[in-house]
């Protein structure tokens, strides 16, 4: 398998043999085998370790034995720990994708920082079937499905020549110790349904299935290649731009026989999803001035032409309120006062005006716009509402949508300014202190 994993390296141009390489090393079966290759031909190289804190203790043991297997080595080791479900709550995300997120951003400062060229993961070949299958069931195009690459930028996967099946033979006849992370057993995430469930129901139909879902990659991979030639070309003719917009001409669009492949092209480099593109395709005869948000864009059907713009930067701009007596001038004019309870005190009845229990906020409180996956629980309410479902039964309008605000206190969502506010922060018997908020 080493004469393997140097050819592989040389024949995908993976790196200079002088070239140093940060090894990510999780304790798994995959980082093991890929670094004892690495040290057994004499590659400079260092080990990079990450603690996400979700598997309890066994998480910290398997820091504890990369540690110690770097030690064995006589390799450096770089090693941190986050707060996943944490990061995760605050930036409305899943689990894995904050785990992804963190990784790779430390990844990337650590490989600077040991001063190597290049980050080496140990994605195998099962690895791409599982890619393949988890972007097949999402929706995707050709991009999609042609797998993980041997090489993206400075990130390196040198055993993407071997199954998980030859990894385990070599760790075998090496006598490798690893870790076995006890998640992998379950089938509560879409990947390990697809390893546990699917492939060996195809391995039972055909044994080489692995083998021969990575030769039908690297097909859709050249596949993908011309199609990208052909779309260039066709950019050319249906593209054209001002001082800040693109423009995608209606007309020639509407004209063409494959007008849904070439905007879904186009429009996902604007991170617009397969969906969108379904609906911006049925509004091309409709009435214009409708609009269509990604994460990053927006796209409004005008009479002549599909506009593309960046989200202003304040839809991701956040603004804080750490002193509870100054007002605030942007985003929005706020009038901020501390009120002691009274019997004497009513509550303003003007959506433009908060009245908050003060000693349940948490400074500094936060002002920014709405985000998929935010919940609060309305006023007079018991249970929690999506946000996104509470604009939707006000028949709030996209521009409407965009430019709302939310005041939060921590991870909750205090008020959705001008709006509601939510019951949990809402003035009781035995508030002492008022927070008034009110809108200029």
């Amino acid at each position: 398998m080493l004469n393997q994993f140097l050819s592989f390296i040389d024949s995908n141009r993976l790196f200079a043999r002088p070239d140093p390489v940060l090894l990510t090393v999780s304790g798994g079966i995959d980082s093991i085998v890929m670094l004892d290759l690495f040290y057994r031909a004499g590659f400079s190289c260092s080990a990079a370790h990450c603690n996400f804190k979700l598997r309890g203790t066994e998480s910290d043991e398997d820091e504890a034995f990369v540690k110690e297997l770097a030690a064995n080595y006589d390799m450096n080791i770089f090693h941190v720990s986050f707060n996943t479900e944490e990061y995760a709550a605050s930036h409305n995300m899943s689990i894995q994708m904050a785990a992804r997120e963190l990784r790779y951003e430390w990844f990337e400062e650590t490989r600077e920082k040991a001063g190597c060229e290049y980050i080496a993961t140990a994605h195998n070949k099962n690895d791409v079937t599982e890619t393949f299958f988890i972007n097949l069931s999402r929706g995707t195009g050709i991009k999609g499905l042609t797998g993980i690459k041997e090489k993206s930028g400075n990130l390196i996967r040198p055993l993407l020549f071997a199954s998980r099946e030859q990894i385990l033979e070599y760790a075998m006849d090496r006598q490798l110790a690893w870790r076995e992370d006890s998640s992998n057993a379950t089938t509560k995430y879409a990947r390990n349904k697809i390893r546990h469930n699917i492939i060996p129901e195809m391995e039972d139909i055909n044994p080489r299935f692995i083998d021969v879902m990575f030769e039908n990659v690297l097909r859709l991979r050249e596949t993908g290649e011309i199609f990208q030639q052909a779309l260039e070309e066709k950019k050319h003719q249906l593209i054209s731009r001002d001082k800040r917009h693109l423009l995608v001409s209606v007309e020639k669009l509407k004209s063409d026989e494959f007008a849904r492949t070439w905007l879904y092209g186009i429009l996902s480099d604007f991170n617009f999803t397969a969906t969108v593109v379904d609906d911006v395709m049925k509004s091309l005869d409709g009435i214009p001035g409708k609009i269509f948000l990604s994460p990053t864009h927006r796209l409004v059907k005008d009479r002549d032409s599909l506009i593309i713009e960046p989200l202003r930067q304040e839809q991701q701009k956040r603004y804080y309120i750490e002193n509870p007596y100054l007002d605030i001038e942007e985003p929005l004019k706020l009038c901020l006062r501390i009120i002691n309870r009274s019997d004497e005190f009513v509550i303003p009845r003007y959506p433009d005006t908060a009245c908050l229990d003060f000693d349940r906020l948490e400074f500094p409180l936060i002002i920014r716009k709405w985000e998929k996956g935010d919940y609060f629980q309305p006023l007079g309410m018991e249970n929690m509402k999506k946000v996104s479902d509470f604009f939707v039964d006000n028949k709030l309008s996209i521009p409407e949508k965009e430019n709302t605000w939310l005041l939060t206190s921590g991870k909750d969502i205090v008020w959705i300014i001008g709006k509601r506010i939510d019951d949990r922060f809402k003035i009781t018997p035995s508030t002492l202190k008022i927070f008034q908020v009110e809108v200029q």
